[in-house]
């Protein structure tokens, strides 16, 4: 599929395909004409990157962890590094500390929601 029809698809600009392919993230073949074709994994792949970027992964780091998501029961990572390690431990450490000020938020709301609904 072409560019376009990614962005559909995904909901995600040209623009910032362009820029993950770039970065490595995605890999499109070249028509003749110099066109993108992207085959259809890429929409899952573009998925999986929005969720890691969300997460507030940087590109580096989600470039060197994409391998390993293809076959996500399979192990795969030959070159993982300590500072790689290190470097997704405290990610997951950041994510879990986002995690528990988002549920303490919500839980709030909650309260609050069924306080008023109780006063009326």
């Amino acid at each position: 599929m072409r560019i376009g029809a990614l962005s559909e698809r995904t909901g995600i600009p040209r623009r910032l395909l362009r820029y993950y392919e770039e970065q490595g993230l995605i890999v499109a073949d070249r028509l003749p004409n110099g066109y993108r074709d992207y085959a259809d994994y890429n929409v899952d792949r573009v998925a999986q990157i929005r969720g890691l970027l969300d997460a507030g992964l940087p590109t580096r780091l989600i470039k060197q962890i994409l391998p390993c998501l293809n076959r996500p029961r399979a192990i795969h990572f030959p070159d993982a590094t300590p500072e790689m390690l290190a470097a997704l431990e405290n990610e997951r450490d950041r994510i879990a500390g986002r995690i528990d000020c988002l549920t303490r938020n919500r839980d709030a709301i909650s309260g609050y929601l069924d306080a008023v609904r109780a006063y009326r």
